[in-house]
């Protein structure tokens, strides 16, 4: 049986990501501050503000142990969340914070996974932000530079020395994922714009098996238009 972590595990996407390869019949380890029921096993993450080699360390063991002495074929990551701010804002530092902790800190864990537990030639794949790409983010600069270091983390760790050779790194670029929250948040927007989650968890299923091919350290952006997503 094919096995995949994902880092994220009990939110909106990443609930998308385990009950669909669960569907495929693969073993789900979930990581996340809440316990996914439909993941054969979970790491409940504790604290965010633990320190973060500590913090690692033990999600990575714990990992291992579930893992039994096996290999994961793929590790995703899928933990994230917007915030806000310019650096007038009262929540700049704050907000900057927590984006680097959600995104930048997750990434690195998945990375840690990944060199020790990832099978030759398996998949990790780590979120970004097609914003992050196109010059600066005046509006949310702590969400921005994060994404930023999450694209630059998926360069790196797709070249020879990273310590995780062999492995397909790919980082994962959605424009506006249509989800609950967005939807109560945004209720007058154009959803035929928004990308299903069930598109990328697809994605990630067909990447992760070898059903289709993904080049590794190349940030694919997933754009939804009239209903239709493409991968580019």
């Amino acid at each position: 049986m094919p096995s995949v972590v994902v880092y994220g595990g009990r939110g909106a996407l990443g609930s998308a990501c385990v009950g669909l390869f669960k569907r495929k019949a693969w073993k789900v380890i979930n990581i996340d501050y809440n316990i996914n029921p439909e993941a054969d096993d979970n790491v409940v993450v504790s604290d965010i503000k633990q320190d973060l080699a500590e913090h690692g360390a033990r999600i990575t063991q714990d990992v291992g142990d579930l893992l039994e002495g096996n290999k994961a074929d793929a590790v995703i990551c899928v933990a994230g969340g917007w915030q806000g701010g310019n650096a007038a804002s009262s929540s700049f530092l704050k907000n900057a914070e927590l984006s680097i902790k959600q995104s930048v800190d997750t990434s690195l864990v998945a990375a840690n996974i990944a060199a020790r537990h990832l099978r030759q030639n398996g998949l990790l794949a780590l979120t970004g932000a097609i914003p992050a790409l196109e010059g600066g983010t005046p509006g949310m600069i702590g969400y921005g530079m994060a994404k930023a270091a999450v694209h630059h983390l998926v360069a790196s760790l797709a070249m020879p020395g990273s310590g995780i050779d062999g492995g397909r790194v790919v980082g994962i670029l959605p424009q506006t994922l249509d989800t609950p929250a967005n939807r109560s948040a945004m209720p007058s927007a154009d959803f035929s714009s928004w990308t299903p989650l069930t598109e990328v968890a697809n994605v990630l299923h067909q990447w992760a098996s070898d059903q289709a091919s993904c080049e590794g350290g190349r940030l694919y952006k997933l754009v939804t238009k009239d209903s239709v997503t493409s991968i580019l």
